[in-house]
């Protein structure tokens, strides 16, 4: 019987329980995604309880897990998450994953021009509790290639729906102290219901669809943050749509 060589990649709470980020496996012409899974998780039986809440990935692509597998496929194990340019991105649009610290200013002028009525951010900070606990830092992780190809794939979504003139979004990953900026999005637009409709689309789509995960460290130990299970980001109304 043929086999096909496959690559495979966990991440958060799926790469502590294999042991590894990314590992190759040989399996038979006409697997699928769950078979994949179903192997690790006979070796790794902690992965059988995340099967209800995860999601998978081909060639960084949000897939189902019946998806027929080829030879060369990159399959991704994504936990629910904490979340080249786009075809439809405009110029002056930024998307970034960043391991220094997030400057706020630089990002508000690059989206403010002339034209403009109003600028709406969102500041996501590291806070100092989490669940009745005392935080002491925060690790971010991300699948990076595809964290930055579905936040160029909101920058687009938002772009179908609302009437803006410019969007940043910033991502840092690594290690946060206390008070420091995890996410930064800025939105410009000539009129401020808009930029205030279009800032709370990107930053809850981020948070459901974006690969992006938060481990938070206190005194007597660590975990990985509970987040929503992943999700495609929504096509915009059929009214908006050519």
């Amino acid at each position: 019987m043929a086999v096909m060589r496959i690559s495979v990649m966990f991440f958060g709470r799926l790469k502590e329980i294999v042991g590894r980020a990314e590992d190759h496996v040989e399996i038979p012409d006409g697997a699928v995604v769950e078979d994949i899974f179903a192997r690790f998780g006979q070796q790794y039986p902690g992965l059988i309880d995340f099967r209800s809440s995860a999601v998978a990935s081909v060639n960084q692509e949000f897939s189902d897990w019946s998806a027929v597998l080829k030879s060369g496929d990159e399959v991704a194990f994504l936990p629910p998450v904490s979340g080249g340019t786009h075809p439809s991105a405009m110029a002056g649009d930024l998307f970034e994953l960043v391991r220094a610290a997030i400057r706020s200013e630089p990002l508000v002028a690059r989206v403010k021009q002339a034209h403009d009525g109003a600028v709406v951010t969102f500041d996501g900070i590291v806070r100092n509790h989490s669940s009745g606990r005392q935080t002491l830092y925060l690790d971010y992780e991300g699948y990076e290639p595809m964290a930055l190809e579905k936040m160029r794939a909101i920058g687009a979504a938002i772009r179908a729906r609302f009437a803006i003139d410019r969007i940043a979004m910033v991502h840092r990953l690594g290690r946060l102290e206390i008070g420091e900026t995890s996410v930064f999005i800025a939105v410009s637009a000539a009129h401020r219901a808009v930029a205030f409709d279009a800032c709370r689309f990107a930053i809850d789509t981020l948070k459901r669809s974006v690969p992006i995960w938060k481990k938070e460290h206190f005194a007597d130990g660590a975990v990985w943050a509970d987040g929503e299970t992943a999700q495609p980001i929504p096509r915009p109304p059929a009214s908006t749509m050519e």
